[in-house]
């Protein structure tokens, strides 16, 4: 059997990324609300949260800055775009020397 014959079930150039990327500014804004949530939660010592609070906490942390550079990063990409279109444009209306 020559490895032609195998059929291959995973792709090399398949990098999706984490799971977080494609999640956009609503996405970011949930994922701080939920995190501030699960923060109160353990605050609270409401039914279901672990015995060891400074773990509990750290989570919710991550989860907490995870949304916020997604928000920074869809908020400077929405900053950036306009820039980047005006950039293109000859405001002197002189044409481009090469």
């Amino acid at each position: 059997m020559t490895d032609k014959d195998v059929e291959q079930t995973y792709e090399r150039g398949d990098d999706s990324g984490p799971w977080w990327a494609d999640l956009g500014a609503w996405g970011a804004v949930a994922l701080i609300v939920f995190g501030g949530l699960a923060a109160v939660w353990v605050f609270f010592r409401l039914p279901g949260s672990p015995e060891e609070l400074a773990t509990s906490y750290y989570q919710a942390a991550k989860v907490v800055c995870i949304g916020l550079v997604i928000a920074g990063s869809a908020l400077l990409g929405r900053r950036r775009a306009p820039a980047a279109a005006t950039e293109g444009t000859n405001e002197t209306n002189e044409p481009e020397r090469a």
